[in-house]
């Protein structure tokens, strides 16, 4: 099963469009993107860029961290439930 990152339409306006952007068009990663209204985060929503990472809620204070972070837990979750 790929990797699963889910985004908030809301966030993609305000803070993580780029970063949707980079991983769906980043060749050397295998994962599914998805874009949804609302996730239910509502407070982070509008105060950091923010994903859902397998489940998982990752955060940072700029968008490029954001990438950063989403790509090392990918590696994470690879080495402890290998795809």
């Amino acid at each position: 099963m790929k990797p699963l990152v889910e985004f908030c339409a809301s966030n993609v306006s305000s803070y993580t469009q780029s970063v949707l952007d980079a991983l769906e068009n980043d060749p050397d990663l295998d994962v599914d993107v998805l874009e949804y209204g609302c996730l239910g985060y509502c407070g982070e929503c509008y105060m950091l860029p923010f994903a859902l990472v397998n489940g998982k809620l990752v955060q940072a204070e700029t968008a490029d961290e954001l990438l950063t972070k989403i790509k090392n837990k990918i590696r994470e979750d690879e080495e402890d439930f290998p795809y």
